[in-house]
């Protein structure tokens, strides 16, 4: 054996390393794609409550739209999430812009105010929400929903740096040439910060697409339940009904979240990555 063969050999370690870094890849991905799997299958395999033999078809993803209105609670969770995204964004970018490019007394302590809401769960703000809400009259109503999820601690700190690393002289420059704040803002910064902002519409979709807490207090007519908390009403009295049923209908919820993933995760990655270069 020549010595650029024993040199390019791998070791009985190395190999020993390799091994137990794809177990360990196929014990994750099992872990996480089996219950999907599990939730597929068993959706598709309903069991006939007289003879208690399952049978392959998708005459549980049927009795979805026949025992609840799927369409409705479906629009609602479209109008919610994609009104909340695009508040936040526009929030997001708004309150991240000034933190980053304007001085005035008091910033870093209002800034360290919002970021500390952040360590606040919302399950001790939720009462003075609700409150808030009623006493606006807007309860139950899907406003309710909307307004109290406009701001978001975490889209104000990751818009804030993003303005931070852009250079100050392209707003400089603007303002010689007579823009006024908003449209070095609309025109300057704001397109510039379309990969911070893909970060914070696709995390509001997501987060706020699959709420149940929120939903379940401010809520209470069925005209006004947003998906997953519509859901539950397939479970039936005291959790008397089909297992494939419900299971059909979280297979069904999954698919606009699949198709945000799916054609967001190019945006969000290169949000993620962006500056990563310098």
């Amino acid at each position: 054996m020549s010595v650029i063969e024993q040199v390019h050999r791998p070791s009985p370690w190395m190999r020993i390393g390799s091994v137990s870094k794809y177990l360990v890849l196929l014990v994750a991905a099992f872990l996480t794609l089996g219950p999907v799997v599990w939730t597929a299958i068993t959706a598709l395999t309903p069991t006939d409550p007289a003879t208690q033999t399952s049978q392959f078809g998708f005459a549980a993803f049927a009795d979805v739209f026949v025992q609840v209105p799927f369409w409705l609670f479906t629009w609602n969770s479209a109008l919610v999430t994609l009104l909340i995204a695009a508040g936040q964004m526009l929030s997001a970018a708004m309150a991240g812009y000034v933190f980053a490019r304007f001085d005035f007394k008091g910033k870093n302590l209002l800034f360290a105010l919002v970021l500390a809401t952040m360590m606040v769960p919302m399950q001790v703000t939720i009462v003075p929400v609700f409150m808030l809400v009623r006493g606006m009259g807007l309860a139950d109503t899907l406003l309710a929903l909307i307004i109290p999820a406009l701001p978001t601690a975490f889209g104000t700190f990751l818009m804030r740096q993003y303005f931070m690393g852009m250079p100050p002289e392209l707003g400089e420059a603007a303002e010689i040439d007579g823009a006024g704040p908003w449209k070095v803002f609309f025109s300057i910064y704001l397109p510039l910060s379309a990969p911070g902002l893909a970060i914070v519409g696709i995390l509001a979709f997501n987060y706020h697409w699959n709420e149940f807490f929120r939903p379940l207090i401010m809520t209470i007519s069925e005209e006004n339940f947003t998906l997953p908390l519509g859901l539950v009403s397939l479970q039936g009295n005291l959790g008397s009904g089909s297992v494939s049923t419900v299971l059909a209908g979280v297979i069904l919820s999954m698919i606009p979240a699949i198709f945000v993933f799916i054609f967001g995760q190019r945006p969000l990655r290169e949000g993620l990555t962006a500056g990563s270069g310098k």
